[in-house]
């Protein structure tokens, strides 16, 4: 690399970080993404009391479906088996929103979104999330 092109990145870098300093003083917050992201995934295999949830949810469709009730019955309790899960379900999202939405406003964050979809950017707070509501993280296994 010649000495011009060197002079242009550190002209280029230093103005970047100018600009951003500049633009996170005039809103109020530190020059770093105001986007935080959740990996939903990496929660659910972590949480207990989800997968606690999971896995009476998948024995509770098997008494269903190995009952000898006809066919209107075991309708009948698939639905309130989908009722009730649907609550629970409802219930487990509000507490990741609730811990979600407590390190946002620590880290002064305008935005959460779901890591699933999300290409590059933000900062991941899943972590401190997690942290929140009391989740440890399990050791991923060596390969």
């Amino acid at each position: 690399m010649n000495r011009k092109s060197i002079r242009v990145k550190k002209y280029i870098c230093g103005t970047l970080f100018a600009v951003c300093a500049l633009g996170g003083m005039l809103a109020g917050c530190a020059p770093s993404s105001p986007i935080g992201l959740v990996d939903i995934g990496r929660i659910s295999a972590n949480w207990p009391e989800y997968q606690n949830y999971q896995n009476q949810l998948y024995l509770d469709q098997q008494t269903i479906a190995n009952s000898k009730a006809g066919n209107a019955a075991k309708q009948r309790e698939a639905n309130a088996l989908q009722v009730k899960y649907g609550k629970i379900t409802l219930q487990l999202t509000q507490q990741i929103k609730d811990a979600a939405t407590k390190i946002a406003q620590q880290k002064q964050l305008k935005l959460v979104l779901t890591r699933e979809g999300v290409g590059y950017g933000g900062v991941d707070i899943t972590a401190d999330v997690e942290k929140a509501m009391g989740i440890t993280e399990k050791a991923t296994p060596t390969p």
